[in-house]
């Protein structure tokens, strides 16, 4: 099984990246509720009729790493509901020279799940577009 994958640099600091990917209302989408900035916090995203999940922070190093375990998932395109729940998405923040490289995985979720055409698609967007251009610029295009 191969867990989804992906990587970009930017040329800011660790801190920024890390405050930017903590600002998941800004990256990922408004509709987020509860918070995600100790370990322990949980909170839940919507894009409402199609996505809703709940995240608990598990992990957060300053400036190098942010886990989180899905608790619930629930999606309107697909059969089995449980296919996020138990999986890990974790952010490792990288300093190489003058860029900082983010490696971004979704442990958990592979190809032969029904949804992961979908999700690798939306989280490609959201890691090689809306959370860059919110570290690069102050602006997210997450999902309303």
């Amino acid at each position: 099984m191969n867990d989804y994958i992906t990587s970009f640099a930017v040329d800011q600091t660790p801190k920024e990246v890390f405050d930017a990917i903590n600002n998941v209302r800004e990256w990922w989408g408004p509709n987020v509720e509860g918070d995600n900035t100790a370990v322990g916090d949980e909170f839940t995203y919507r894009v409402p009729d199609i996505h809703t999940c709940k995240l608990r922070v598990v992990e957060l190093v300053p400036n190098e790493k942010v886990v989180w375990l899905v608790l619930d998932n629930h999606m309107s395109f697909v059969e089995d509901q449980s296919e996020w729940t138990g999986t890990t998405i974790t952010f490792e923040i990288d300093r190489k020279g003058a860029q900082t490289a983010v490696h971004f995985a979704h442990l958990g979720l592979f190809p032969e799940h029904e949804c992961y055409d979908v999700c690798s698609n939306a989280w490609g967007s959201l890691m090689h577009h809306s959370l860059p251009s919110l570290i690069t610029t102050g602006v997210g295009h997450g999902y309303k």
